[in-house]
């Protein structure tokens, strides 16, 4: 599986390097969101992998001035690592991004962490754009709970977004420039996996 894998997120890079060009020429048809749930490499590959979408690491919640990844990593900024995302609506609904952050990207339940990596930094936080983005947060997440998907509460946080600062270049696509390194292999490409198996029509 590891090759296969592997072979998926090569494929994965080289498909992100065609499609921005594209995505930067229509932005009057674009919406953003800024997502957090965990490490930024595992979120921007999961989403760097659907139709329609632009994924960027950073970090978001904090000030400017403390969006650097040293002192992000301290837990004392106030800043989640995360993913912006521009999307196309004719080519992928804010409602299958909601499906693929909740049930593959991230463990909505682990609050102030994910996996092995512990902090705020780590939580699970949407930063809405528009109103419609809050109620369709906030609806999706009572339909989870209604049906129990999950065995322990939902923590995710929702919050307007207030700013977004790229990440260092060292982690942008990091994941698909590292298939072989540890943390990826245990915790990314396992969500790439699960993403294939589950919602193979939203993929590039």
């Amino acid at each position: 599986m590891k090759t296969a894998l592997n072979a998926f997120v090569l494929a994965l890079a080289a498909a992100l390097a065609f499609a921005a060009p594209v995505a930067a020429a229509k932005p009057a048809q674009t919406q953003s969101v800024v997502l957090a749930g965990g490490c930024f490499w595992g979120m921007q590959a999961v989403f760097g992998a659907l139709r329609g979408v632009t994924a960027v690491a950073g970090y978001s919640g904090g000030d400017e001035a403390t969006a650097h990844y040293e002192m992000v990593s301290t837990g004392t900024t106030g800043h989640a690592e995360s993913v912006e995302l521009t999307y196309d609506p004719a080519k992928i609904s804010f409602a299958q991004i909601l499906e693929v952050y909740f049930l593959v990207a991230h463990d909505p339940t682990e609050l102030d962490r994910q996996g092995p990596d512990d902090g705020t930094q780590y939580r699970s936080e949407i930063f809405y754009t528009t109103p419609q983005q809050l109620a369709a947060s906030r609806a999706y997440i009572a339909k989870l709970t209604s049906e129990k998907i999950f065995n322990a509460p939902i923590v995710t946080q929702l919050a307007p977004l207030r700013g977004f600062y790229p990440a260092e270049a060292y982690h942008q696509n990091f994941v698909a420039h590292n298939p072989d390194n540890p943390y990826v292999v245990y915790n990314d490409l396992p969500k790439l996996q699960k993403l294939k198996e589950k919602f193979p029509q939203l993929l590039r």
